[in-house]
């Protein structure tokens, strides 16, 4: 094996190995530096006593399969083919390692990406969803993704098909029109095969305008298993995530239910009860999640965030008159109808009705069929 390469080789050749797992590559890339773990690998060194590689190593068959594809020939192929494609690699343990996937309780081993890691330490925002979108969820994902970015926001999706593509082609429309935001796609291969195939022009972009990340070396099939391993990864990137349009059953809802175990709050677009596209979402809010109605939400969600990361967005909105104080008091109590609102305040319907308009367009309360109810952090 040589030496001559840099150890990032070793660490995009040992996640190419047969039978390796994200378990077992971290056990190996926490115990050894990357070209002594590859040793390892191959049966040129020991592992550590009583370790889970000796462990894992005592199985004959992953044995077998390591030390005949740990070879000096396999490193340097994966690590030209990396520098073929313009690929970086870092490892868990590097300098370089994102912060926010060393934190998480199952972090890559082994990061591949192309474009600009240090999106990682700004202001982030996950939108997920159905591949089988309606018109209305890809319209919106787009305002989401446009009007986020336009406020400095970076943008976290899976690059799939419906709402995750619609969401990074708003930030690359905002990002045209001057806006900071930038996107940030984890895909499930190799990022040198790009999935969907369609996707080809917005993968490029993504890749040259913000940052494309994958915890699978050169040549990896998005096979299935793989989505499901890089939800995690959508999950532990964003500080906040918004779920668009989703079924009942889905990657975007096994997102929702990550994020919320590594405690990222999760926010979803409403949508009728009649489509079944939107009925995941629609469970979500059901069980707690935060309601997303325009941008504005999703911002104040951010700047509550303090556990995250880094400098706070300020509150946006204007404070409401004080004879609006009444109204907002009762709908932050429970929704409300104009109706409900004049016979508890004794007020002329159409005096509530102008006090709702304001709190409304000043981003207080939000109105869904009729009823009334308060957005984002509470007034004090």
């Amino acid at each position: 094996m040589s030496n001559d390469l840099p150890p990032e080789a070793a660490a995009a050749a040992l996640a190419g190995l047969p039978l390796m797992t994200v378990h077992r590559l971290l056990a190996l890339l926490r115990q050894h530096r990357p070209h002594e773990a590859f040793a390892v690998a191959g049966g040129a060194a020991a592992p550590a006593p009583g370790s889970l590689i000796e462990r894992v190593l005592g199985d004959t068959t992953v044995r077998r399969a390591w030390r005949e594809s740990a070879t000096t020939a396999h490193l340097e192929a994966t690590w030209e083919r990396c520098r073929r494609a313009g690929i970086d690699v870092v490892s868990i343990g590097d300098s370089r390692y994102p912060e926010v996937f060393a934190s998480d309780p199952l972090p890559p081993p082994v990061v591949f990406f192309l474009g600009d890691l240090d999106l990682l330490r700004g202001r982030r925002v996950g939108i997920v969803g159905t591949r089988n979108a309606t018109s209305v969820g890809r319209q919106v994902a787009l305002r989401f993704g446009q009007g986020l970015a336009s406020a400095g926001v970076n943008i976290v999706s899976g690059l799939a098909r419906g709402i995750d593509g619609q969401a990074h082609r708003g930030v690359l429309q905002s990002a045209a029109a001057g806006g900071a935001g930038r996107p940030i796609a984890v895909v499930a291969s190799g990022l040198d095969v790009c999935y969907p195939r369609e996707h080809g022009g917005l993968w490029r972009d993504v890749a040259e305008q913000g940052l494309l990340v994958s915890e699978w070396p050169p040549g990896s099939e998005p096979l299935a298993y793989r989505f499901v391993q890089r939800n995690r990864l959508v999950a532990a990137a964003c500080e906040v995530l918004v779920v668009v349009e989703s079924r009942e059953r889905g990657g975007s809802l096994v997102t929702a239910s990550l994020a919320a175990e590594r405690g990222v709050p999760v926010m979803a677009v409403p949508g009728s009860a009649a489509n079944r596209a939107a009925s995941g979402v629609n469970e979500l809010l059901r069980d707690g999640s935060s309601p997303a109605l325009d941008v504005d939400d999703v911002l104040v969600a951010l700047s509550l965030d303090h556990a995250r990361v880094g400098p706070l967005f300020a509150e946006q909105r204007q404070r409401p008159r004080a004879s609006d104080r009444t109204v907002y008091d009762l709908c932050r109590l429970r929704p409300c109808t104009i109706g409900d609102v004049a016979d508890a305040t004794d007020r002329p319907l159409i005096e509530v009705a102008m006090a709702l308009a304001r709190l409304e367009q000043a981003g207080w309360v939000g109105q869904t069929d009729g009823w009334y109810e308060v957005l984002g952090a509470p007034l004090t």
